[in-house]
């Protein structure tokens, strides 16, 4: 678990022609790399860092959860921890854990809301603090779906169930100090988002602060560079970006990508959005993941990539001459089943041809030797 050092989708796709991809899969590694020499030729330090796919509640998933907590009596209202209980060892066992809260929280007794403008249970918030998530990116298409107050009501309630909250912000001040979390190991680990787009709405005159976009003058990069004069040893870059249902990144990601891990100052991409898994490959020596499809979601039941998903571990090591660096990187496939009642959303490890699709997809564009399937 992690301590913070500084403060801190369904609809509309972005633009940009799916780019040419190898069809020569890159084979997957059976072992992580062996760890380097730390200072001195002492034993290096060692940290892992957890990301998962986008949580999007839409309102089937909300039933589910109401239908285990009327078994279980366990929750407020909503039990969350049957529907992912295959992920609670991975998120609690990692140094620090980061979920992608795509929505914003409805107020306690407001009206809950699905697609396409949403309003999730606010019981969703203290539930992500106990299932060990440390932080959640919230920089989505949808965060403005309950405007500038749902925006700081999101913040406030999981700052109060004590994860941290990156890529929406409740004052310029708030986005002005960057979010760097620290692990047991010693490793800072900043964190910067940005989505490209709201659906269409606009943020208010004098609070363009309130979300970060990819078009804004404080873009990822300048976000990464404070992140990192705050005392980073790894800067991670989260982008909600791509075609939403494409396997493939399009033009616009590819160009971000590239720009990205041209800069010293980002050691890692990772991308939302598509809520479709996505290649993960290596741009200027930099691991980026396209995508990471979806952690949960109840799309069309004819959209069966909408049901898998990929949770990323990322090995960080110490350098023989200090500072950090990432050493590896490793996926677990996931799947779920469409809920009905009676038959509760289950997370599992993927199978069949989930599993054929989601490593088709990580090695659509080859570049990733090393990478290993969990």
């Amino acid at each position: 678990m992690a301590a913070a050092l500084a403060a801190g989708c369904d609809g509309g796709s972005q633009a940009g022609p799916p780019v040419a991809v190898d069809p020569a899969p890159t084979a997957v590694s059976s072992s992580p790399p062996a760890p380097e020499p730390g200072p001195g030729g002492a034993e290096p330090g060692h940290a892992t860092v957890l990301l998962g796919g986008d949580l999007l509640w839409h309102n089937t998933v909300w039933a589910s959860a109401a239908e285990d907590q009327a078994r279980t009596g366990a929750g407020d209202g909503f039990d969350f921890d049957p529907m992912f209980a295959a992920l609670r060892p991975l998120v609690q066992t990692a140094d620090l854990a980061i979920c992608h809260e795509e929505v914003p929280f409805a107020a306690p007794g407001q009206r809950l809301r699905s697609y396409p403008v949403f309003a999730a249970p606010h019981q969703i918030a203290p539930w992500i603090g106990s299932m060990g998530w440390d932080a959640c990116t919230t920089a989505s298409n949808h965060s403005m779906d309950a405007g500038v107050d749902g925006i700081v009501r999101t913040a406030d309630l999981l700052e109060y169930a004590g994860v941290a909250h990156v890529g929406t912000f409740r004052s310029a001040a708030e986005r002005r100090d960057p979010v760097v979390l620290a692990t047991d190991a010693g490793v800072r680990i900043g964190i910067v988002a940005a989505t490209y787009g709201l659906n269409g709405y606009v943020l208010p005159a004098g609070q363009e602060w309130a979300v970060s976009q990819l078009g804004d003058s404080d873009d990822l990069l300048a976000q990464a560079h404070r992140a990192r004069e705050a005392g980073a040893d790894v800067v991670i870059a989260h982008v909600h970006w791509g075609t939403e249902y494409s396997h493939v990144p399009d033009a616009t990601q590819v160009a971000l990508a590239e720009r990205l891990t041209a800069s010293r100052d980002v050691d890692l991409v990772l991308g939302e959005h598509a809520h479709a898994v996505q290649p993960i490959t290596k741009v200027n020596g930099t691991w980026v993941v396209y995508g990471m499809g979806n952690m949960v979601a109840q799309s069309e039941i004819g959209r069966q990539e909408a049901y898998e998903g990929i949770t990323v571990q990322v090995e960080l090591s110490e350098r023989e001459e200090g500072g950090w660096r990432v050493s590896g990187l490793s996926y677990l496939p996931t799947q779920w089943n469409h809920y009905t009642p009676g038959h509760p959303i289950r997370i599992r490890r993927a199978s069949g041809a989930h599993l054929a699709s989601i490593r088709a997809a990580v090695d659509g564009l080859g570049g990733n030797a090393g990478l290993v399937e969990e």
